[in-house]
């Protein structure tokens, strides 16, 4: 469908078009009124001298005829003379033909001596597109259709970009977070295309976080849930099957419930606040790494090593962080080695460049390759794992989260030997 006229006048490339035509015509006005202005006017009287610089002659223009194209023409013979001029310029003969046509002004002289003499001034003739019916006005056409034919191009490959922006907009807001604009050039109008794909790429970014983070979250509830559950069934068991004598294993039990529901509540909440990146986690400070590894080493009975190389000398394990979490990270990596090993579990602690690397290590079954990735996962367990186990799914999930709130990272390695190697790096 073809734009009708008032919508084409609304294209801006039109707009900016029509815009520099009109400047351009304007512009060729005032640069013709200025030379008309600043030309000599034409000619009136004539003074002839002669080599001493007495005046010999004077005389004044001949009037000659107009054609209707705007060409002087000469007189007949027997033209009469102007009420102005000699009485005898009537029977002055004319310099050249009847009707010719003549170039310049023509000047009638009476000398001292009483002669009357015609001086005819020729002009040079005229380029033929300063002829009638060229002249000014078509020149000014030639000169605004030129620019029109050089402009074009210019403006609409301009406005083709803009117009190109305007439609990704158009695709942007309708959801389609994913379109980027194409950049041509540096100049503005490229400029305006990278910062909309910045922004953009931003908010594209956030908007997956925010459905990843909405993802976890509705997981964290469903299997929160299911987690609560167990717990919750086994203590009302309990107490039915208790009577009015409970004997003390089914106090131990049901107090073995109620402590696993307690930890699920307090890493349900825990999980929930390091997933929300505003949540005030505690007061960030230095930390020493040895003293809490040292700590909580000698809580669950496990070995330390500190330093095995050149840069551990030099360097303090001090990070910047909150010390509660990290002890919380520590305790957890070590709780969960001591639950699926029955032999030694060993905590060596090292400086890597800007980082301090904590491992721990264990003498357990080990993780499968393909399942290391996603122990870190909320409520994930290896197949074959049981709640008897202990454990409710969450221990690893929190250890990657602080480490990642910390600047840091985890991962499971294999090791020799058979067992499983975790890894935190944390930024000094």
């Amino acid at each position: 469908m073809q734009p009708t006229l008032p919508a084409l006048l609304q294209r801006l490339y039109v707009r900016i078009w029509l815009a520099v035509l009109l400047a351009v015509a304007v512009l060729t006005l005032l640069v013709g009124w200025a030379w008309r202005v600043a030309s000599d006017p034409p000619l009136h009287e004539l003074v002839i001298r002669n080599k001493a610089g007495e005046i010999i002659g004077k005389g004044t223009t001949r009037q000659l005829r107009v054609s209707p194209d705007g060409v002087q023409i000469a007189p007949p013979a027997s033209a009469p003379a102007p009420s102005d001029g000699p009485d005898d310029l009537a029977e002055l003969p004319p310099p050249i033909a009847d009707g010719t046509v003549i170039r310049g002004p023509e000047f009638v002289v009476r000398m001292h001596d009483g002669q009357r003499v015609l001086i005819h001034l020729p002009r040079p003739e005229r380029t033929w597109w300063m002829k009638p019916p060229f002249g000014f006005f078509w020149t000014l056409g030639l000169v605004g259709l030129a620019m029109a034919l050089a402009m074009y191009p210019i403006i609409r490959r301009l406005t083709r970009r803009l117009e190109s922006l305007q439609r990704s907009v158009e695709q942007w807001g309708a959801g389609d977070l994913s379109v980027r604009v194409p950049i041509h050039g540096r100049d503005e109008a490229g400029l305006l295309a990278q910062r909309f794909n910045t922004a953009a790429e931003r908010i594209e970014t956030l908007v997956a976080s925010h459905k990843t983070l909405l993802q976890s979250q509705k997981s964290l509830l469903a299997n929160a849930s299911h987690e609560l559950r167990s717990p919750l069934t086994r203590i009302r068991m309990g107490i039915e099957l208790m009577g009015s004598s409970p004997s003390p294993s089914f106090k131990n039990e049901i107090n073995r419930n109620i402590a696993e529901l307690d930890q699920l509540v307090d890493e349900i909440l825990l999980a929930s606040r390091l997933d929300a990146k505003e949540a005030d986690l505690g007061t960030v400070e230095e930390v020493d790494l040895i003293g809490l590894a040292a700590e909580e080493c000698a809580r669950l009975d496990a070995a330390l090593e500190v330093g095995s190389g050149e840069d551990d000398a030099e360097q303090a394990f001090v990070v910047q962080g909150v010390a509660k979490l990290l002890r919380r990270a520590i305790r957890n990596l070590l709780e969960n080695a001591r639950r699926y090993t029955s032999g030694e579990v060993s905590v060596s602690l090292q400086q890597r460049g800007a980082f301090a690397v904590l491992r721990v290590f264990d003498h357990g079954p080990g993780v499968p390759v393909e399942l290391r990735e996603r122990i870190f996962e909320p409520f994930y367990r290896l197949p074959g794992a049981s709640e008897r186990d202990g454990g409710v799914g969450l221990g690893l999930a929190l250890v990657k989260s602080i480490a990642e709130r910390h600047g840091g990272s985890v991962r499971c390695e294999g090791r020799d030997g058979g067992g499983a190697c975790f890894v935190i790096e944390l930024p000094c």
